[in-house]
């Protein structure tokens, strides 16, 4: 097994209610102990996912936490996203400063959350919804103060998530409602010397919903970590030939050349991929067909991925109909919070959803 592999785990999704401060301490610090993060960082995590909890009570129209154990390049965290659909922070300046509570409450603020946490970011679209985003690692550095976010929409990108070599990445998933386990999956594993040539990068949607979907999503990426190929065309022959016998799925895999500067990509169904900048989305196209059952003779498709570009794979339960501009100042952001803003943004309520993302960070 590549010991250089991204991929996601299970999340914690927790909607807002009267309990929700309460039942986000408990269930962060069960995750926290469990990957043995230090008492010191369990009381930090602690404190910032009760003020995210809240602040989504006292301000949002509706919203949600989802906590997750992220795992990647030997490394462990757990990941806090507060995600609300409106009405956004008119002036996220001022929600930074020291002393300034959302609530009225705990008094810590957004700011000193940023402080508390080992990664952290924020990004509000007025009208529309915000995205707080908290990461804690078993093994981090000393703590540092926030700078002022550099505009009303945006703070300051945060710390890299897990890295394989020029390349950054995160993703989410969260089930239908009324499901506890989601069919959707992704994950990413390094090629080369510790992903300095780049990265291999899978997301999947197994067929329907509940358990059975959700194991041929654990097949589908059980399959991919073991392949040992690195063209997408024959690892995706690889997933195929693992899930015979299955419901089957939706598959793509994409190769992020960082020495060529390029993306490469062959895929069996609807997933939506895109090489996106501030200002530009450049599809890749998808062949008809389900991985595990009926798959047409894979066709690989390719474009140029420049520094500061991101790549975004997402399946049908997001919507495809958005671009860069609705987004303003996201795509320079930890790849875990965009992945949870388009998700907030862009999921579609009938179905699981699932989104990767790698970011091209340069040299």
């Amino acid at each position: 097994m590549n010991a250089w592999v991204v991929e996601a785990g299970d999340v914690c999704w927790l909607r807002a209610d009267v309990a929700l401060a309460a039942a986000a301490r408990r269930e962060a610090g069960q995750l926290a102990r469990g990957i043995c993060l230090p008492a010191e960082t369990v009381g930090r995590m602690e404190l910032c996912v009760t003020e995210m909890a809240t602040n989504l009570l006292k301000h949002a129209h509706d919203g949600s936490l989802a906590l997750r154990v992220a795992r990647g390049g030997g490394r462990v965290a757990v990941e806090c996203l507060s995600l609300d659909n409106g009405p956004g922070i008119q002036d996220l300046a001022g929600a930074m400063r020291d002393g300034t509570s959302g609530t009225g409450t705990l008094g810590i603020g957004l700011g000193a959350i940023g402080r508390l946490a080992d990664a952290f970011g924020v990004h509000s679209l007025p009208g529309r919804g915000t995205v707080v985003f908290a990461r804690f690692w078993t093994d981090t550095p000393s703590l540092s103060p926030i700078p002022e976010p550099a505009a009303a929409v945006l703070a300051p990108p945060p710390a890299p998530a897990a890295g394989l070599g020029g390349v950054v990445s995160g993703g989410l998933t969260r089930p239908i409602s009324g499901e506890q386990v989601c069919g959707d999956t992704w994950a990413i594993r390094a090629v080369g010397d510790e992903g300095r040539n780049g990265s291999l990068m899978m997301m999947c949607d197994g067929l329907g919903h509940g358990p059975l979907a959700a194991r041929v999503a654990d097949r589908a990426r059980e399959a991919f970590r073991e392949s040992r190929h690195t063209s997408p065309v024959a690892v995706l022959e690889d997933v195929h030939r693992h899930l015979r016998g299955t419901r089957g799925a939706a598959a793509a895999i994409a190769l992020v050349d960082v020495a060529r500067g390029r993306v490469e990509l062959a895929g069996a169904g609807n997933i939506t991929a895109a090489v996106v900048t501030d200002d530009t989305r450049v599809g890749l196209l998808s062949m008809p067909g389900i991985v595990g059952a009926h798959m047409p003779r894979p066709r690989m498709f390719e474009t140029p991925w420049p520094p500061g570009a991101v790549l975004v794979l997402h399946s049908d339960g997001l919507s495809d109909r958005w671009k860069p501009a609705d987004f303003p100042g996201l795509f320079g952001q930890d790849p875990a919070m965009i992945a949870g803003q388009l998700l907030n943004q862009m999921a579609v309520r009938r179905d699981d959803a699932g989104i990767a993302v790698a970011v091209h960070r340069g040299p």
